[in-house]
């Protein structure tokens, strides 16, 4: 069985992974016959956003502690992931992956990126191995890579950053991927568009179904 690795930046849209992406994506690679293990960085979260209010919170909580919810405790320091025993990495979005896996929400194109994601991205792309992001997620790949093909659906100061970085957009739809054949990138706009949760899987199911084809 093909198996591939989720990376997951904590646990809620606003400072950690987007759950119905993670969630769904998980549901999408058992469905279609793969395995999964999750992955996080063992780091503290830039901040904490009380998700009923929206206010900033006076507390710290770590990344990977706070990944480990969605993932019932079966989660791995992103510090351990090897390539050479997955066939493919997905990554969900939620505003932790520009502000935990990476600095996006602060700096846009001027970004950086966590050394344990970059590693795990620039790896792949090295064996060979297909890489799939969801929602904001795709803002990694084009700080990375910078000459890449990639979606976020239509949000234009996402677009014009991501352009700034050397990217090339392309407008999608709910449920729609935009691959990379040079890379083995697949993207999908999910919560990046105004969805529901149905759309939301149908962005997963998609997006895990063009990286198993290309595993």
């Amino acid at each position: 069985m093909k198996k591939i690795a989720v990376v997951l930046s904590g646990c809620g849209v606003f400072d950690g992974a987007e759950i119905h992406e993670a969630v769904l994506t998980m549901h999408a690679i058992v469905r279609n016959g793969a395995l999964y293990e999750i992955f996080a960085p063992d780091i503290q979260q830039h901040h904490v956003i009380n998700h009923l209010t929206g206010a900033e919170m006076d507390e710290t909580r770590n990344v990977m502690v706070e990944s480990a919810r969605i993932a019932r405790g079966k989660i791995k320091p992103l510090s351990e992931f090897s390539g050479k025993e997955f066939d493919a990495i997905i990554f969900p979005g939620g505003f932790g992956a520009a502000k935990n896996l990476s600095s996006f929400a602060f700096d846009g194109s001027s970004c950086n990126v966590n050394g344990d994601v970059e590693g795990a991205v620039t790896e792949m792309v090295s064996l060979g191995k297909p890489i799939g992001a969801l929602c904001i997620s795709p803002v990694i790949l084009a700080r990375i890579f910078g000459d890449v093909e990639l979606t976020i659906g239509n949000d234009t100061g996402t677009i014009k950053a991501i352009e700034e970085m050397g990217a090339t957009h392309k407008t999608t739809t709910h449920g729609e991927v935009v691959i990379d054949q040079r890379k083995k990138i697949v993207t999908t706009p999910c919560y990046m568009l105004d969805a529901d949760i149905v759309q939301i899987g149908d962005g997963a199911r998609n997006v895990v179904k063009a990286v198993l084809e290309m595993a």
